[in-house]
């Protein structure tokens, strides 16, 4: 049952007008002036509050400004109900913020119709204020940025553990997640015409791998394989694209970061084509210390055939390459280990 506080000095209008509104299916509190009015108001927050102006202790005026004020009052509906019929009075109510005002004598339809209407518009703006609250609750559990986009694959995601070599999806896979690598490292890689291996990225921790098309049915265009024990997090694209097309900022941000990517990948094609077998090697050698996060001096171990397939070269010209460094005193060779003995003359090669 709806609530309503009338607030009237006349004892007879009052009485009449209170019994009009329970007979009409309303609750109704009453009170003799504005001072009382306010206690109620804080007391009882009624639906709504229909006022007389001019009152003892506090007018009408005083009364809305101090409902106002309140957080917890100041959302109810409320209707001026006075003799007074001058503009200014009534412009002044207005104003004030008052959502009504009829004039005395009042027709008791219209006391009712405005009641009514005034009733429905807060139910419709407070409907409005929830839905308001929930798609900002909403939002606020989806990703932001990047950073929560990442956290969002570890607490929604899964997490698998691959050892040295084994195959985290392969080409021609159906793409149906994404993934986060949180250690490890891993390469994707294809085969040219000749069934020779090329690698056509590097990723460590931190990473994202595996981002194709939202398409559900685009598989994976090259294979994705751990060069060291690695664990990585998958999460459905679907869910992915759902986050991208709530979040303008993370849309964006991953885009730049892709675009990153491709501007590494062009230049590694770059260096693949136009530099020298040295300076292939050397460049590559450097590249997987920056991705596996080794100190230059620490050994460094990575088979022939990646340091080869990623440096666009074949197995035999690295091999006599890392020989030539070996006998120059620009790096050591224990077995499979690679050290960098002069890390200068490593990157100023030709």
């Amino acid at each position: 049952m709806k609530t309503i506080l009338l607030i009237e000095d006349d004892t007879a209008l009052r009485e009449n007008t209170a019994e009009l509104l329970e007979l009409s299916g309303y609750k109704v509190f009453t009170a003799p002036n504005g001072k009382i009015g306010i206690q109620k108001a804080k007391s009882e927050n009624p639906n709504i509050i229909i006022c007389d102006i001019m009152m003892p202790e506090i007018d009408g005026y005083g009364v809305l400004e101090s409902v106002a004020l309140e957080e917890k009052t100041k959302h109810i509906p409320f209707i001026f109900l006075s003799a007074k019929t001058e503009h200014k009075e009534i412009r002044k109510g207005m104003d004030m913020g008052a959502d009504d005002y009829l004039t005395k004598p009042f027709d008791e339809q219209e006391l009712l119709s405005a009641i009514e209407s005034r009733l429905a518009k807060a139910s419709i703006l407070a409907m409005r204020e929830s839905n308001k609250q929930r798609d900002n609750a909403e939002d606020d559990e989806n990703p932001q940025n990047l950073n929560q986009l990442k956290n969002f694959f570890c607490d929604e995601g899964e997490v698998s553990n691959y050892k040295k070599g084994e195959t985290i999806y392969r080409k021609g896979d159906h793409s149906n997640s994404m993934f986060l690598i949180l250690k490890g490292v891993v390469k994707t890689h294809t085969m040219d015409a000749n069934a020779k291996e090329l690698i056509t990225g590097l990723y460590k921790a931190d990473d994202f791998l595996g981002f194709t098309s939202f398409d559900d049915n685009i598989p994976y265009n090259e294979t994705a394989t751990a060069v060291e024990e690695t664990e990585v997090v998958g999460i459905s694209k679907t869910y992915v694209r759902d986050i991208l097309k709530k979040s303008q900022d993370v849309s964006l941000e991953l885009m730049n970061l892709l675009t990153d990517n491709l501007s590494e990948i062009k230049q590694q094609l770059v260096k693949m084509a136009y530099s020298s077998v040295r300076k292939k090697t050397a460049s590559t050698i450097l590249q997987f210390v920056e991705i596996m996060d080794k100190k230059p001096e620490a050994p460094l171990r990575i088979s022939r055939n990646d340091l080869a397939t990623t440096a666009g070269i074949a197995t035999e010209s690295l091999i006599r390459t890392l020989s030539d460094f070996k006998k120059d005193g620009i790096i050591e060779i224990e077995g499979r280990d690679i050290r960098i003995v002069d890390l200068e003359s490593l990157r100023d090669i030709d």
